[in-house]
């Protein structure tokens, strides 16, 4: 049976890819090998990635909302929205587990011009430039131009001698890159960090280690309540206990906050919560 992927191409499913990513987002094996199962026997030949996505979440919703949550993880940050900013809040804070000191929305003085960094970085004394390229569609890639850009920006930084040296570029989206766009990256030696990209220690494997997740994965808020954080600069769900005002502002009743702060938990560690 062919299946249309985010992007528009077609592939074979794949129930082992299906049991491999239920069994990833914290799903026991008895509970992964029955939504394979179930999805497979209404499995059809143009059946969209997308639908077997909805399927699997809410077969995982009624199991434990938290596995549900790491489940969405990709579509949960889609919904940061269209200004990108909580997305280079997020990608500091993951970095911060690292143990790197960053910061964001900088204005960094070139050797011909000003630059606007979504997110600098310092570790080792090296410093490192990085270009957050959101996309609230899962299909959208970021393409050779942008690679292009962080090359031809990192090179004025670097004609300003009171930049700290050593420095390098990286590229980070939340979804994938084209093939030209990687081709040109690993030549210039530009950092790239996607979705799924490279191979391990990508964008995924780096929230799911540091188990540094976003509110809008929570099952038991409202897409309303997710935009009113948000636009809180409320990003990550172990943050939310600390928030209570902020859930307050965003129409939270105080009789729902045990329930999720309770999934907020077992979603940060994983085998506890609903």
């Amino acid at each position: 049976m062919l299946v249309i992927k985010s992007d528009g191409y077609t592939e074979e499913f794949d129930p082992s890819k299906l049991h491999s990513s239920l069994i990833k987002a914290g799903a026991d094996v008895d509970t992964a090998k029955r939504i394979v199962s179930e999805i497979s026997k209404d499995i059809y030949s143009g059946i969209s990635t997308t639908e077997i996505y909805r399927t699997a979440f809410s077969h995982l919703r009624g199991h434990r909302r938290a596995v549900a949550a790491r489940y969405s993880l990709k579509r949960a940050i889609l919904d940061f929205g269209p200004s990108g900013f909580p997305f280079e809040m997020y990608l500091a804070e993951i970095f911060k587990t690292q143990g790197y000191t960053t910061r964001v929305d900088q204005i960094i003085q070139g050797g011909c011009v000003d630059h606007e960094v979504d997110v600098v970085l310092a570790k080792d004394h090296k410093t490192t430039y990085i270009e957050a390229k959101f996309h609230n569609t899962l299909g959208f890639k970021t393409d050779l131009k942008t690679a292009l850009y962080v090359k031809a920006r990192l090179e004025d930084i670097e004609k300003n001698p009171k930049n700290p040296k050593p420095m390098s570029g990286m590229l980070v989206t939340n979804t994938k890159f084209t093939s030209k766009a990687v081709q040109y990256a690993t030549c210039a030696g530009v950092g790239l960090l996607g979705w799924d990209y490279p191979g391990t220690n990508n964008l995924h494997d780096m929230i799911d280690t540091a188990k540094v997740y976003p509110v809008t994965a929570l099952t038991s808020l409202s897409k309303q309540e997710k935009t009113a954080l948000l636009s809180a600069k409320v990003v990550l769900c172990n943050a939310l206990p600390e928030q209570e005002e902020a859930l307050h502002r965003a129409g939270i009743k105080a009789s729902r906050t045990d329930a999720i702060f309770k999934e907020a938990a077992g979603l940060c560690v994983p085998g506890k919560g609903i």
